[in-house]
């Protein structure tokens, strides 16, 4: 499997709650970018990356799938 196509161009900020899963979209297939909706399993796309935060905080999330750091914006995407 392998990274397909870019789910955006830009970062999309997200209110990320404390100890909660998260599946940050790797393929850029899901229509609920940055999150998965699955939509690898039906294109050969990869699986999403799960993690989770320490305390509820703002972060921006990597929409190329081109970041250093998934699932967090590095700027690869300029």
């Amino acid at each position: 499997m392998e990274n397909n196509i870019r789910g955006g161009d830009a970062p999309i900020p997200c209110q990320l709650e404390a100890n909660k899963n998260y599946a940050w979209c790797t393929c850029g297939h899901s229509e609920n970018q940055p999150f998965c909706n699955g939509a690898h399993k039906t294109t050969g796309g990869t699986p999403p990356t799960i993690f989770t935060v320490e305390e509820a905080k703002e972060a921006y999330l990597c929409t190329c799938k081109l970041t250093s750091n998934p699932p967090y914006c590095d700027g690869s995407h300029k």
